[in-house]
């Protein structure tokens, strides 16, 4: 198999250099064939190349902007995106919601040889729309409105207030939504959890989540269940029903 052709764009020469010796010891198949330190430069290397490229490896803060102005200026986006980034859980959060690849300075060589092995197994679609999805949350990070999902038969980009439940089972989430759409992720429901339980989503169940806003009834007694609105019945399971009946109140007063 031929070299996979990477460049770095990073504002900090310690961290190129890093990353560019973690890929010749970790990542064989992969040749950086060049360095760039801001967005013109980054843009002017990107245009440049006559081959083309399989990754961009790009820091988010460079010396002269952010690297989304480089994306931004692009027509068609034909390689794999990984950024490599010290900042905090709220960036994490945005790389989770639109499905793009990120490393965590310092760099872990298994999580980059793992970014390599997707590339290798085969590029995700739809790059640039996912890059918008992940743009608009750095640019509005008070609002998480849309996300991407990458599914088992492909990327989904949807609106969060669309997803009415989602529902576990063993290593994926069926994710449902007012659609009567299912959309089937290989991620436990717990990562689930995470990304959505802050925009208005409880856990009620260890196989269930659901969005508080699509609740159409909520049936008390020792079976304790949830009447959603697209019909289906979820039971609350007794341990979580004190914790969820406080944000039932919470959400009334709100």
């Amino acid at each position: 198999m031929s070299q996979l052709k990477a460049i770095i764009i990073d504002d900090e020469q310690g961290g190129r250099d890093t990353l560019t010796n973690f890929i010749k010891l970790y990542c064989k198949e992969v040749e950086v064939v060049g360095e760039a330190d801001g967005v013109a430069s980054g843009l002017e290397l990107i245009r440049s190349q006559k081959e083309p490229l399989d990754i961009v490896f790009l820091d988010i803060q460079l010396k002269d902007g952010l690297s989304f102005q480089i994306l931004d200026q692009l027509d068609e986006i034909n390689f794999e995106v990984v950024f490599a980034t010290a900042y905090n859980q709220f960036a994490i959060k945005a790389f989770n919601y639109s499905a793009v690849g990120y490393l965590l300075k310092p760099i872990d060589p298994e999580e980059l040889k793992a970014a390599v092995d997707r590339t290798i197994n085969g590029r995700s679609p739809q790059m640039k729309k996912r890059l918008e999805v992940l743009s608009n949350h750095f640019n509005n990070p008070n609002t998480f409105e849309k996300m991407s999902i990458s599914a088992v038969d492909g990327i989904y980009f949807i609106n969060i207030k669309d997803i009415v439940r989602c529902e576990g089972e063993d290593n994926y989430t069926h994710i449902f939504l007012n659609t009567d759409e299912k959309i089937t992720v290989s991620k436990t429901i717990k990562e689930y959890e995470k990304l959505l339980t802050p925009v208005n989503f409880y856990r009620v169940h260890k196989s269930h989540v659901v969005n508080l806003n699509c609740i159409t009834k909520f049936v008390k007694g020792e079976g304790g269940y949830l009447v959603m609105d697209d019909g289906k019945m979820i039971d609350v399971s007794r341990r979580r029903r004190a914790a969820f009946m406080e944000q039932l109140r919470k959400l009334q007063q709100s």
